[in-house]
């Protein structure tokens, strides 16, 4: 299942020419993910072919304007747009009301089923037959959560020789063993899904930090993450003010990544102070190399692992 993630907004509490405010979509075939919904996310959203319609889940990490100022219009867009699949909305105590409080003052019906679910504690807050979704509370100036999108392992690799050889006739049988099913041949032998499919192969892990400084536990919930998307909102020489703020520097963000035995981190969040960001991924490289800074638009394929 081909997955990617698209950067719609990459600036931190005010929006530059060339940034928009926090907004970032996990997505696959079938279904989609949004983790924060700063202002203009709709419009981000057209620029970037974004379905208004297909299956999403909406995760907010916390609930500072920034984050969260663009769900009520992305929700009245999709109503406009006559969306009728239902919507969950995923976040800290507060968004229900906040939502409520939009929805009456500017008497917006919607066209769909809107479900607002209040995160009270670090957990699984989404099981699927596919993946899971952990909130794990991040270190900011208000009750902030990171987010972890685990996805199940995938069925191995399946080889047509063996099959082959066995005598399994290609069709609806070979379906059923790479579904995991054992089969039945018209000789009566029975053929188990091992003896065609390779070991299973583990599912793709991305983090989304939302703000927060570093933390000891990050290791912990973010470790082998195949990606994580960080908050890298100054540079090193503003430790202090990252600090007061509840935000990260370039190399605090590196050395989370490089304690979590990451493979790829994304810097994100970044302050209208930076026109240019060279500085941001000097520092931060020098701590993790694999890193790059997100922009506005960027699109990162995450491959199926081996």
């Amino acid at each position: 299942m081909s997955m990617r993630l698209i950067f719609l907004g990459t600036s931190a509490a005010v929006p530059t020419l060339k940034r928009s405010l926090p907004a970032t979509v996990l997505q696959c075939p079938t279904e989609q993910w949004i983790f924060d919904c700063g202002e203009n996310t709709q419009r981000q959203m057209m620029a970037s072919k974004i379905s208004f319609h297909k299956k999403t889940k909406i995760f907010l990490t916390h609930l500072h304007g920034d984050h969260v100022l663009g769900l009520p219009g992305l929700l009245q867009t999709m109503a406009l747009m006559d969306r009728k699949n239902p919507l969950q909305v995923y976040g800290p105590v507060g968004i229900k009301n906040f939502l409520e409080c939009c929805q009456q003052t500017l008497n917006a019906e919607l066209t769909y089923p809107l479900e607002i679910n209040e995160v009270l504690n670090p957990k699984i807050i989404v099981q699927e037959e596919k993946y899971t979704i952990t909130a794990v509370r991040a270190n900011h100036t208000i009750e902030s959560y990171s987010y972890i999108f685990e996805e199940k392992p995938h069925i191995g690799e399946f080889f047509p020789e063996k099959a082959l050889a066995l005598e399994i006739p290609e069709g609806e049988l070979w379906s059923k063993l790479q579904k995991g099913e054992t089969i039945t041949l018209p000789n009566g032998n029975t053929v188990n899904p091992d003896e065609v499919i390779g070991p299973n192969r583990p599912g793709r892990k991305i983090v989304y930090t939302g703000d927060t400084m570093p933390y000891e536990d990050f290791a912990d919930f973010a470790k082998d993450a195949d990606v994580i998307v960080h908050d890298c909102t100054f540079d090193d020489a503003l430790a202090t003010k990252a600090k007061d703020n509840g935000h990260s520097t370039a190399s605090q963000a590196a050395n989370q990544a490089k304690t979590a035995e990451a493979k790829l981190l994304v810097l994100t969040h970044i302050s209208a102070r930076y026109p240019y960001i060279e500085l941001l991924i000097e520092q931060a490289k020098k701590v993790f190399e694999n890193t790059i800074m997100a922009e506005d638009f960027l699109i990162i394929e995450i491959p199926i692992k081996n």
